[in-house]
This record gives C-alpha cells, structure tokens and sequence, in this order.
C-alpha cells in the first residue's frame, strides 16, 4: 500500500468494550472516522477490528542463553507481529533494540532497560548482578536506558536456603524505588514468592511481574494501592518441568514451585476479583517463544476473568495504563481484524484476518 492509498475497515471496528463503530479510515498512517474527500486507491478490509494487541511482559533481544543478534530480535518482533502484538512492554533486555524504533513495520517497544538483579541470584547473562548498595546508582542508570519502566528481580533461588527468598532488604528497594519515580520512571519486579511482595508494595512499586505469591494478606494491599500484576500465566505453566529438574538438588525450592503452579488460576482470579489491575504478558523471550498473546488471553479467561475484561488487559486497558492509544482519531493506525468478535470467543485472536502497522497491511 503506497503512502497515499487509503485503508478501509469495515465491519465492526471496536473502539472500546462498548464503543462499536461500522467503519474507520486510514488515511496517511492515522485513523479517521471521517471518509476521506475524493479517496482514491481505496483498500478494504472487512472483520471485526481492535487496537493492536499488547504485551506487557516480552522480551525481545533474549533467548535462553542470554543477548541475541540483531538478526535473531528482528525475529522475534515479526513472530509477535504475526501473532497481533503491536505494542510491547519489554521487560528487561541486554540488548540494544533501539534500531527497531527505525523500523516502522515491526512493533512498537516500550523498554524497562536491563534486569536488575542480586549477585549470583538470576539467569547468568541476563541482568546487572549487583549489591544492595548499588541498587539506587543502576535504577537511575537503567530509568535513563528504558522508555519510563525500571525491572527488578525481586526474588530467586536462594541456595543457602534452597527455597526461593527475597533478594533486597525493603530499605534499599524504598531508596530504589524512590529514585526512579524522582525520574519519572515507574518499577516493575519479577516475583515468584511471597515474602518480597509486602516490602515492594509499600515501598510504592508500580507492577509486579507473575506474583504468583499474592496471599489473601497481600492482594488487599496490592488492591489498595492500585499496584497492577502481569500474570504471565503461559510461563508459570512451566513450572512443574522446572520443578522437576530441580528436585534432587533443591527440594524445598522444588515443592514450593508446584504450590505456586496448582494456586496460578486462584491466585489470578482472587486477585481480579479484589480490584487489582490484571496485565496480558507472555515472557517470550527468555525459555518462551514468541507470539503466545493469544494463549495468555486464553490463560485468563481459564482462570476466571470475563473475556471482555480478559480482552481489555491486552488492548483497551493495557494501552491505557502504558500510555500509548487505540482506536482514537488521529492515532497511528495500529491495528488486527479478525473473522469473528473477540469479544464473544476470545480464541479468535489466534487466526488473525489482517495485522496493519502504522497503516500498512503488514499482515
């Protein structure tokens, strides 16, 4: 589609839960709700529109092992592409992925830098292993590499214990925290366990990534202090394989991953239920591969939210609560038609008809 056509969307456009229109127009890479006078070289795409889904929780520059090439992140973007995610938290990444912002047919990201993790406590070649002490210096290092988001690890393996236990006393993580917001960034933290969650959220962390350790003693707090969750609920699905290749060397740990796996959907839906701000994020990336959002979407609906409120946590709600717009007049149009309503069988997402990225049929 040449820079002058004009892009067509009829059907049933979703602006928002309840707001359905009939049609929009993409006119110069931006959304109009008015048909362009005297439009000439007119495509049509006909389905069930939404915003470009997101992905609160992905990890593009990653694999396994640690940083990839550019080639292997240009990859993964086009696979997240494929699958409808046109708009992604990456949340933490060695590598540099500045260069897709140059890039106006692969996803747009929102970076929280790199990983910030205790020494010896994460995934070797992922983040800064680093002291208490240190802790405030690389939030601010990383608040100035990231697009407004910080990542800590907030919890690991603790192999004095052998069970997973909190990595930073609360007064660093307060001090932290702090200085990212003096920033202007907000901080998220990987959590699995329990015992980190309480000295986060009063510290005035913004999200926590998984949080499969909220307890009926946390979930009001995280509640009351408006602090969202990103479930990642197609990655805690590995934990009874991590579990198990850990059982002989670390049994305590081992015991304590199935607990959190057979309370996921609990977990989730308690937390839902109590007000706290629910997030679609896959953690592709890592051991995870690209393009699951549909599946995550899925995950939620499992475990009990409605799929309206499912569907918002990766279009309407999610781009609200990083900033970016949907459906909105003069928007980039970034958007995914699909063959039915979503709303009615979120499993639709899977099959999308048509992906437009900055107002280019890109798939």
């Amino acid at each position: 589609m040449s820079d002058r056509a004009v892009l067509h969307v009829k059907g049933r456009v979703l602006v928002g839960p309840d707001d359905v229109r009939d049609e929009l127009w993409v006119v110069g890479g931006r959304i109009s709700y008015e048909r362009p006078a005297g439009a000439r070289d007119v495509r049509t795409v006909e389905g069930w529109a939404l915003p470009g889904l997101v992905d609160a929780h992905c990890h593009v520059g990653l694999d396994a092992h640690g940083p990839v090439p550019d080639d292997v992140s240009e990859k993964q973007a086009l696979t997240d592409r494929e699958a409808g995610t046109l708009l992604i938290r990456d949340a933490g990444s060695p590598s540099d992925t500045r260069w897709i912002d140059d890039r106006a047919d692969l996803p747009k990201i929102i970076r929280a830098g790199r990983h910030i993790a205790r020494t010896r406590r994460y995934i070797r070649n992922y983040a800064h292993e680093i002291e208490p002490e240190d802790l405030v210096a690389y939030v601010a290092q990383e608040a100035g590499r990231g697009d407004g988001w910080v990542k800590l690890v907030g919890d690991w393996i603790d192999r004095e214990t052998g069970d997973l236990g909190a990595c930073w006393p609360r007064e660093a993580v307060t001090a932290a925290i702090a200085e990212a917001h003096r920033l202007g960034a907000r901080v998220t933290a990987h959590c699995f366990a329990e015992d980190s969650l309480r000295d986060l959220v009063e510290a005035g962390i913004d999200c926590v990534e998984h949080a499969t350790g909220l307890t009926e003693e946390t979930i009001p707090l995280f509640a009351s202090r408006g602090v969202a969750i990103v479930p990642t609920l197609v990655n805690i699905a590995t934990f009874p394989q991590l579990a198990a290749g850990g059982e002989a060397k670390f049994p305590r740990w081992s015991a304590h991953m199935r607990a959190l796996h057979e309370r996921r959907y609990d977990t989730v839906r308690a937390a839902y239920d109590a007000g706290v701000p629910v997030y679609v994020g896959t953690d592709a990336g890592g051991s995870l591969a690209h393009g699951l959002v549909a599946g995550e979407v899925a995950e939620l609906v499992t475990a009990g939210i409605p799929p309206v409120e499912a569907l918002s946590a990766t279009t309407w709600g999610a781009r609200r609560w990083l900033g970016r717009p949907g459906l909105d007049e003069g928007a980039p149009a970034d958007l995914v038609v699909y063959e039915g309503d979503p709303r009615a069988d979120v499993r639709v997402l899977a099959a999308p008809r048509r992906v437009v990225l900055n107002g280019q049929v890109v798939g």
